[in-house]
């Protein structure tokens, strides 16, 4: 294993290193509230990183997450990618390459993804197309979405299969807030038609592939909350020198950065196995539970260093501790987790 960046893969880095933390300022993150920031993902865009995924890869990819999750950018840079341009790249056919991989790619088309699989179930509608119906209680950054990607049973319940469908023509989007300012709403599927991406074997893809994403984008959560939490402690005073002098202070700080640092390998070695074409289901489930498990430890220790101005919204930290909540059971949370990697792991070895 090389986790060594390529060239390539550093050049992006940095560049979304520059792009985030230029204008994902705590001033610009306060005005946007809970939705997007346009000028920031326009901006992004206008750059090629959503493009430049296609080359940097998996592990390309997670490296420009870390960046996003160090200043809690308020675009939808990881849904767009693991549920829009990697899958269609991946899975689509030439037609579906062709038609939706441009907007992808410059930004014009913004993928959500009803993930994890839930009780849609799709049919063959008129002409050979296919149709949707369920209900998705909170889909993140489905109101900035044109597209939504949604796992849903194939006739005869025995298999799952993955579905495009635009988002307009939904039976319903209505906003909903979750503890995290993703721009989330609520979907509502009523005999919806829809493309089918890939085979039988692509929803469990996708899955992994979003595990390791959002794993990366909660390493880089992680990694902001405590360069905050290391910043305050060694500049407040109490009783006549630094919190960070205490002992108790540098041990949890200690254990935070090893959470950190665990969730980041995991995650790499998820996402190094993936562009290598090594199994990696296994290993992108250990990386969600990294970042599951571990995340939500970081994220309290950042705010608890912080003493009372964790509490305060006018503190930027607050947003890694919500974001780091959201990641904690997105996707899944830790018990569900390591049930399904022990599955998993008796199947391979029966």
């Amino acid at each position: 294993m090389d986790f060594t960046p390529t060239p390539e893969q550093q050049a992006a880095r940095e560049l979304a290193a520059s792009i985030f933390g230029d204008l994902s300022t705590h001033e610009r993150l306060k005005a946007a509230g809970t939705g997007c920031d346009p000028a920031l993902w326009k901006t992004l865009c206008a750059s090629g990183l959503p493009g430049a995924v296609e080359e940097v890869g998996l592990l390309g990819l997670v490296l420009l997450l870390e960046e996003q999750g160090r200043t809690t950018a308020q675009v939808p840079y990881a849904a767009t990618c693991a549920y829009g341009l990697l899958p269609v790249a991946a899975h689509g056919t030439d037609e579906q390459r062709a038609r939706l991989l441009p907007g992808l790619r410059d930004g014009t088309l913004v993928a959500a993804g009803a993930f994890p699989p839930r009780a849609a179930s799709a049919v063959r509608g008129e002409g050979g197309g296919w149709r949707l119906t369920g209900s998705f209680p909170a889909v993140p950054w489905l109101r900035e979405a044109t597209h939504v990607l949604v796992p849903a049973r194939l006739p005869g319940g025995a298999e799952t299969g993955c579905f495009l469908a635009e988002v307009v023509a939904a039976g319903s989007v209505e906003p909903v807030e979750l503890t995290a300012p993703w721009s989330a709403g609520r979907l509502t599927l009523a005999a919806t038609p829809a493309e089918r991406l890939g085979d039988a074997d692509t929803c469990g893809s996708v899955l992994s592939v979003a595990r390791t994403a959002f794993a990366g984008l909660q390493a880089g959560v992680c990694a902001g909350s405590l360069a905050r939490a290391v910043e305050y402690t060694t500049t407040r005073e109490q009783f006549g020198r630094p919190l960070a002098a205490n002992q108790g202070v540098m041990l949890r700080a200690a254990d935070a950065y090893m959470d950190t640092e665990a969730i980041r390998v995991t995650a790499y070695e998820a996402a190094w196995r993936h562009d290598e074409a090594l199994p990696a289901r296994t290993h992108a489930l250990t990386a969600a539970w990294w970042a599951s498990e571990a995340g939500k430890r970081v994220v309290h220790a950042g705010q608890h260093l912080h003493g009372g101005m964790g509490a305060d919204l006018d503190h930027p930290v607050h947003r890694h501790f919500l974001w780091g909540r959201q990641l904690d059971s997105y996707l899944g949370s830790a018990p569900e987790l390591l049930a399904e990697l022990g599955e998993l792991l008796t199947e391979e070895a029966a």
